[in-house]
């Protein structure tokens, strides 16, 4: 199970980050990942992180601005989001993959434990 938390509204240039507290199961041998998703669009990748090694991946619209880790002794998964843009506006996912490879991060169906959401609001 996943539990994200975090979201908020928050002003054009500020920072905000997002939880997703995992439980029931060992995730070192997935892949978590965190999706966004705004009215009328699809849902789209946002960032992942293997569970394990640590290694980060992002999307390009996302790449220097937000930062994707994790803590093994919370069993918690971060995403810390600064400079945000009105277009981050979305309600963002987190999910899990078990042993993912890195061409198949972004797509949504390659995800088979999915959060609850969390509305992250940016105002210009």
């Amino acid at each position: 199970q996943l539990q994200a938390s975090g979201g908020g509204l928050v002003q054009a240039g500020g920072s905000l980050r997002l939880s997703c507290a995992a439980s029931g199961r060992t995730f070192s041998d997935y892949v978590m990942g965190w999706f966004r998703q705004a009215p009328g669009k699809e849902r789209e990748f946002v960032a992942a992180i293997r569970w394990s090694a640590g290694t980060t991946y992002y999307a390009d619209s996302v790449k220097g601005r937000f930062t994707i880790s994790r803590d093994n002794a919370k069993n918690t998964v971060y995403l810390q989001m600064s400079s945000l843009r009105p277009e981050d506006t979305a309600v963002y996912y987190c999910a899990a993959a078990l042993r993912l490879i890195v061409s198949m991060m972004r797509f949504p169906s390659s995800y088979n434990t999915w959060g609850q959401g969390t509305q992250v609001t940016v105002s210009s």
